[in-house]
């Protein structure tokens, strides 16, 4: 009875995990019996498909090139992508059953299922082509279901020419190869968009934040260490709400030494630094080093996302997901369904909640926050969409050079209809409000026009 029960667990739970580990050695036996399924975008575009040729030679083509190269990957040279992450279904045949039969009869390959994604074809295109020929990542969710709309990266490759151009993509250093993903593997200095945990952590400290009050001249000084605004520029006087929309370094640099370290530390990880994240895709872990007893220097940096703390566009995307939709992380997913070859349904997935990150009040006061930066600081260029839209820019040096800088802007539309999350990265660029803000832009303005 216990090997039945295990048996029967194990083809229904374990089995699809089992075969899709890249170790495994039954493939090669699945490929050998059936046709590799096709890939679509959640619009029905062909992302990926298996092309037969004469002598039943079979090679995989990816008919949109590099614009989905790291998110829906490659089948040769190992697998990585949703080409990894949907392996089992798409070695799989759930066709009629006595046509499969037949097939095994006349010693014929059946056709796999086809798996339809979350990602959307005109958010991805958009996305893509707005990043250019910068180095950097896009990450669009759908904030109430953790759908993966859009996910670049950059520098790119062409999934068709991998086993032609496989030494040289592997010649290059890990974090400079175009086969890195940025979006889920690159760590960065967030700059600016980390004040949304300054504040968050403020608030849960400070009862009395929103009597914040402080004069900008520009730099603070504490110690031997200064720390300036962005360009120097002088805020004057500001309340809380007016330090965040002009993202003012020098007011959360004295927040940052009014803060309590190992409670900072602690707000953090619960917001999933330094530890997993819910992805099903390969990440890098996010980074706070923050620790009792640090310097008035360290303090006043990490505040303002400088010093050592490192951050993914997906993680900075997901907690930006989690204020839009009441405090709630929805776990981010990019398979929709698997259907046999003629569209017959063969399974669904469902959005699921991760838990709560922060209440639903503090998630109210973060949107309210971050509107502000878009209707009267940093974020203005996204003012005039017609719809609301909250967020935050970040400028985050990465360098003794103070003149090199990471741009980032990361923030929602904020209808109440299945808004989206923007998250963008662009390395070495200089400011977010210049180089990261106009990408968003324009995602937002394709989003909206898919709604109409």
């Amino acid at each position: 009875m216990l090997l039945i029960s295990y048996f029967v667990y194990f083809n229904g739970v374990l089995s699809s995990d089992v075969i899709n580990n890249p170790y495994n050695s039954r493939q090669d036996a699945f490929a050998n019996r059936v046709v590799r399924g096709k890939i679509f975008s959640s619009d029905g575009t062909v992302l990926a498909e298996t092309q037969t040729g004469e002598g039943q030679t079979e090679a995989r083509s990816y008919p949109h090139g590099a614009m989905f190269a790291h998110v829906v990957g490659y089948s040769t040279r190992g697998r990585v992508g949703i080409e990894s992450l949907a392996n089992f279904h798409l070695l799989t045949s759930n066709a009629f059953f006595g046509e499969r039969i037949a097939k095994e009869i006349r010693e014929e390959k059946n056709i796999g299922d086809n798996v339809i994604t979350t990602l959307n074809f005109q958010l991805q295109q958009t996305a893509y082509n707005a990043l250019g020929s910068h180095r950097g990542a896009v990450v669009v969710l759908e904030a109430e279901t953790g759908r993966v709309l859009a996910m670049v990266s950059k520098p790119d490759f062409d999934p068709n020419r991998v086993n032609e151009d496989w030494e040289s993509l592997n010649g290059e250093e890990n974090s400079e190869s175009a086969l890195y993903n940025r979006a889920l593997q690159g760590l960065y200095p967030p700059g600016s968009t980390f004040k949304m945990i300054t504040l968050l952590d403020y608030m849960r400290e400070e009862p009395s934040y929103e009597d914040f009050r402080f004069h900008c001249t520009g730099s603070l000084t504490e110690g031997n260490y200064t720390i300036s605004c962005y360009g120097k520029n002088a805020h004057g006087d500001e309340d809380l709400k007016k330090a965040f929309a002009k993202s003012c370094n020098t007011a959360f640099s004295s927040i940052g030494l009014s803060l309590n370290e190992r409670t900072f530390k602690n707000n953090c990880e619960s917001l999933l630094f330094n530890q997993e994240l819910p992805l099903e895709l390969p990440y890098s872990k996010s980074a706070f080093s923050l620790q009792a007893g640090s310097t008035p220097a360290e303090r006043m940096m990490t505040a303002i996302g400088q010093g050592e703390t490192l951050v993914s566009p997906m993680h900075m995307a997901m907690l930006v997901s989690a204020v839009a939709n009441d405090g709630i992380l929805m776990k981010p997913y990019l398979l929709e369904r698997v259907e046999t070859y003629e569209g017959t349904q063969v399974k669904r997935f469902y959005p699921a909640a991760c838990g709560s990150l922060m209440t639903q009040e503090e998630a109210r006061i973060l949107t309210e926050y971050m509107e502000a930066v878009v209707t009267e600081g940093t974020g203005s260029k996204l003012n005039n969409l017609g719809f609301s839209i909250a967020g935050k820019t970040g400028t985050a040096e990465y360098s003794s050079d103070k003149n090199k800088s990471h741009a980032w802007f990361a923030g929602f539309s904020n209808t109440g209809e299945s808004d989206i999350v923007v998250c963008v990265l662009v390395e070495e660029a200089g400011s977010g409000s210049e180089y990261a803000v106009p990408i968003a832009r324009e995602l937002f303005q394709a989003w909206n026009a898919l709604r109409e």
